[in-house]
């Protein structure tokens, strides 16, 4: 029976972070929802500026402590390893609400404007390209993993997770965080950049750089020299000229 409720709590929490993420797409598009980078209750950009900064904080302190692997093993002995994903899936998905619900809007001039069809339409769809690239990075690595959903139907069935091993699917053998990639295109790429969408997308930004920095310490000390060479080999962000083939890649020592 616990078995069949953690399954529930899996499918609510990955129900809640796709609602999460599609609410994302239209916050930073000003697209199709109540509230968004420039609409929402008006405040005086001071105080504006200041909640703002705030909810980003939240969100890029919540997201980085429940994703260290020292937290994890602490938590995990309270909900269980089976939960822990989408536990914390579903955590990010309410600080992400809450950003949604209280983001204010900050009047000031707007930073940019791109009024030339051909130019803006190129931004519009590098915003899509940008978002689509994310969702095929999560599919490249095991997006239900990710997401929390294998390790309770795995539970479910009575089945073990399999190991964590160390692969370059496609994309990876280029630039080490798609993921990082298509988000960021996704937050800059706009014909319209106002203040407000200005300082969500520097906030977005630092946490992620702030992220990826945490994130490869833990897969050095998880994966060891084989992340190390890889990370020598294969751009962050950017494919580097020279970058290593993927043969080479894989024949890196294991840790």
């Amino acid at each position: 029976m616990r078995a069949f409720f953690s399954f529930l709590y899996g499918l609510a929490a990955y129900a809640a972070s796709l609602a999460a993420l599609l609410y994302l797409m239209g916050f930073t598009a000003n697209w199709r929802v109540p509230t968004s980078v420039d609409v929402g209750t008006a405040a005086p950009w001071g105080q504006a500026v200041v909640i703002d900064l705030l909810l980003l904080a939240l969100f890029g302190l919540q997201h980085s402590v429940m994703a260290r692997r020292s937290f994890k093993r602490w938590w995990t002995q309270w909900v269980g390893p089976t939960v822990e994903r989408s536990t914390f899936i579903l955590a990010t998905s309410l600080v992400l609400a809450l950003l949604y619900w209280q983001w204010r809007p900050i009047a000031a001039p707007t930073v940019w404007r791109v009024e030339q069809p051909v130019a803006a339409g190129g931004l519009v769809v590098l915003f899509w390209l940008g978002w689509a690239l994310a969702l095929i990075s999560t599919f490249l690595i095991n997006h239900f993993e990710l997401f929390g959903l294998q390790q309770v139907f795995a539970r479910l069935t009575g089945r073990a997770m399999p190991a964590q091993q160390f692969k370059t699917p496609l994309l990876y053998r280029h630039v080490r965080h798609p993921l990082y990639l298509g988000l960021l295109l996704a937050f800059w790429s706009t014909p319209v950049m106002s203040a407000g969408h200005l300082l969500f997308s520097a906030g977005a930004s630092l946490y992620i750089l702030i992220g990826i920095a945490f994130e490869e310490r833990d897969l050095v000390a998880q994966f060891g020299e084989r992340y190390r060479r890889y990370r020598e080999q294969v751009g962050m962000l950017v494919p580097r000229r020279r970058a290593k083939s993927h043969d080479e890649l894989r024949s890196a020592p294991p840790r």
